[in-house]
């Protein structure tokens, strides 16, 4: 009867070990978008620049995933390629809280 405990405790160490080192902080990724971000994001996360996407209110994972994309070159951009490498693991992670923290409305039109 141990076949349980032990197949609990190495599904807790695996799952222990895919977690993040820290908490990510909105606070801090908001002043990393107010640096690298805002031109063509904004720091509402509504783009300033016809050819950026919106990023406010996506989830956070989806950030995190676009922007480690940029930085290995999984993915290309001209601009968000160069951004994206000096982004640190701890950078994606706050700015992409801090993105998707933005809650958006809609008001569908009568």
């Amino acid at each position: 009867m141990r076949k349980p405990s032990l197949f609990l405790a190495a599904a807790a160490t695996i799952l222990a070990s895919q977690a993040p080192s820290h908490a990510a902080d909105a606070k801090a990724g908001r002043a990393v978008a107010r640096a690298k971000c805002q031109v063509c994001h904004g720091i509402d996360g509504i783009a300033k620049m016809p050819v950026a996407p919106h990023l406010a209110g996506e989830s956070d994972i989806y950030l995190q995933t676009q922007l480690k994309a940029f930085r290995t070159g999984k993915r290309e951009n001209e601009m968000m390629s160069v951004v994206a490498k000096g982004l640190s693991d701890e950078d994606i992670s706050n700015v992409a809280a801090w993105y998707a923290s933005i809650e958006l409305s809609v008001k569908v039109p009568e």
